[in-house]
């Protein structure tokens, strides 16, 4: 897939300048725009405007980039500068590798309470609302909320902070995807189901249906990825 600079807008690279001291923040912040659909495949991190409306020097900035390159966020490229990211077969694969060995086991073993139930609940309902509105980026933005509300029921700080490295990054695969808009509305009910599950304590259930829907949205994702690269 050819990559395109693209210039990002005011909105996109505007921060909070009197954090931004530290190269690890800059990453956070840029992390958050790629998850929230903000900064897309193929565009430009320009340095001079980034540096610029953080209030940051550029090397700090370059510490950044050397974070998110190494978390696959974005691509350098000899010449022409940095990139966000177009993940590809392999990424994809390392992507729900992950995603199989903490979610199910999240699902399995986490706590689940009532609050966090209701919580779920309401994510799903988003979910289905936005499926009968047709609004995909609604749907991705709800299937996002639900898998890191899932993550978040091991009570684990790293693994949430890990969560939400692999969600900004199927955010990018996501765009593979546009081409199917069905892509996420096929997935709402499962969503709803593992949600049904873990109310009812069915945890065991819980996990492997969380596992097979994991399965199947790779396989689905690889085989557009596939279509797209013959």
């Amino acid at each position: 897939m050819a990559i395109e600079a693209a210039a990002e807008p005011d909105s996109v690279i505007a921060g909070t300048a009197e954090h931004a001291h530290t190269a690890a923040w800059i990453a956070t912040v840029l992390r958050g725009r790629i998850a929230a659909g903000e900064l897309t495949p193929g565009s430009k991190l320009s340095e001079q405007a980034l540096s610029t409306a953080l209030g940051v020097s550029r090397n700090t900035l370059r510490e950044a980039f050397s974070t998110l390159a190494g978390e696959s966020m974005v691509t350098r490229i000899p010449n022409r500068g940095v990139f966000v990211a177009s993940p590809g077969i392999e990424e994809v694969r390392e992507i729900y590798r992950v995603r199989r060995m903490i979610e199910p086991a999240a699902a399995l073993w986490g706590e689940v309470t009532p609050e966090v139930l209701d919580a779920m609940e309401s994510i799903v309902q988003r979910a289905q609302a936005a499926r009968d509105a047709g609004t995909v980026a609604d749907m991705a933005d709800a299937n996002q909320a639900l898998h890191s509300a899932v993550v978040g029921l091991t009570g684990s700080e790293s693994l949430r902070t890990l969560m939400d490295r692999v969600l900004a990054e199927m955010r990018l695969v996501f765009h593979a995807m546009a081409s199917a808009p069905d892509f996420h509305s096929h997935y709402v009910d499962r969503n709803v189901q593992l949600v049904e599950r873990l109310r009812a304590g069915h945890r065991e259930e819980a996990a492997s249906g969380l596992r097979a829907y994991l399965d199947s949205a790779e396989a689905e994702l690889l085989g557009r990825l596939a279509d797209e690269a013959g």
